[in-house]
């Protein structure tokens, strides 16, 4: 039903002003109960939703997870061994802001069971992360990259942001030069959305001149593109881009609907029960505080998906892998061949150069990785 588990940890040092993820200014004396909250919400869950398979991947996410201790990493993680057995080997990722690791805490993780290491980098210029809102400077972010080499994690990934207020290309090449200075392993590129109800959104509306405009941020992809590919980097998901051998195992498992359990306030979680079943945690620290304590888990929004929804579901996760879709595992999952039932839709869409049809699978071009929307829209 699931071999993937999510923890969520909702702390951050501070917020920043773009983000939209269920995180909150950090209150230092919670940090233990939230991981005991988690260790007793596992317990529970495991109750509700017993194993059938191994875990093949482990994700700390957040908010900032490495605001916790080492030692609170690893008891969280031997529970999860515990209650719910872990494949051998297990994939067990870590995010981490680069001003809030240390060599000993970094060292304290990776002998935790942490296997890779997931830095919020965002940008290699000051001036852009103080708009950001980030805590940490470009040093930090080197600095912390070299320590968790030293500390001994052989798989470490960089995220970048790109379409910054006041962003020009030649600012985003040098983000590119510095991040690829480092050699991470894994490389995530997201171009900044304008999430509503964000302090981004008062100050920064639709139109707003300070904000690249939308040619400007599509070629800041394209350049990304270019750029790493050239330097040897797979870009094997919209937004993903690794060296052989190290993707994200544990997004590679959303993407294809493999069952995951989320733990934590706001963690979503599918199991692939029928057709699926969704749903979320309350997102209110003190709400899925108060469930816990009553030995409750603190659910929400369940949603039992129809075959038409994981029909839709499994085309617009598997095209934003470059893999794409296999064709005959969707007939084999629904009974039915995609290339027929969509035939119009893949042929306009093949005409226009944003999908390839092979007699195998269906995948997004490099241009259609640029306008997915406008091609996931069309199978809704």
């Amino acid at each position: 039903m699931f071999s993937r588990l999510y923890l969520h940890i909702p702390w951050c040092q501070s917020k920043c002003g773009y983000c939209a993820f269920n995180s909150r200014p950090l209150e230092p004396h919670k940090l233990e109960q939230t991981c005991d909250l988690l260790l007793h919400e596992m317990e529970l869950a495991a109750r509700t939703h017993p194993r059938n398979q191994p875990l093949r991947s482990l994700y700390f996410g957040g908010g900032t997870p490495s605001l916790l201790h080492p030692d609170q990493i690893s008891r969280l993680i031997s529970r999860s061994q515990e209650l719910f057995r872990h494949a051998d080997p297990i994939e067990i990722t870590l995010e981490a802001n680069p001003g809030t690791v240390s060599r000993d805490s970094l060292t304290g993780y990776c002998r935790a069971g942490v296997t890779r290491l997931s830095l919020g980098a965002q940008s290699f210029d000051d001036q852009l992360l103080q708009t950001l809102g980030r805590r940490h400077t470009a040093a930090e972010t080197r600095s912390a990259f070299q320590l968790a080499q030293q500390a001994g994690f052989t798989s470490i990934g960089l995220d970048l942001i790109c379409g910054l207020p006041g962003q020009e290309m030649a600012a985003w090449q040098q983000d590119l030069a510095a991040a690829l200075a480092l050699q991470p392993d894994h490389l995530s590129i997201y171009g900044l959305t304008i999430e509503e109800e964000t302090p981004f959104a008062d100050r920064y509306p639709a139109g707003c001149d300070a904000l690249p405009d939308h040619d400007l941020s599509a070629s800041m992809l394209e350049e990304a593109d270019s750029i790493l590919t050239a330097d040897g980097y797979e870009h094997y998901e919209i937004a993903n881009f690794t060296r052989p051998g190290c993707r994200s195992q544990h997004n590679c498992g959303y993407w294809q609907r493999d069952g995951y359990l989320g733990i934590g306030p706001g963690a979503h979680s599918f199991l692939r029960q029928g057709w699926g079943i969704r749903w979320g945690n309350q997102s209110e620290y003190d709400v899925w505080a108060a469930a816990l304590g009553n030995n409750e888990l603190a659910t929400t929004e369940h949603q039992e998906l129809t075959r038409e929804d994981a029909l839709s579901e499994f085309i617009f996760l598997g095209l934003r892998m470059a893999d794409g879709i296999g064709l005959d595992d969707f007939a084999e999952q629904f009974g039915e061949r995609l290339e027929q039932r969509f035939t119009e839709q893949i042929t306009q869409l093949s005409q226009a150069g944003l999908l390839t049809c092979s007699p195998e699978r269906l995948a997004l071009t490099k241009r259609g990785m640029l306008l997915s929307n406008q091609v996931f829209v069309r199978f809704l």
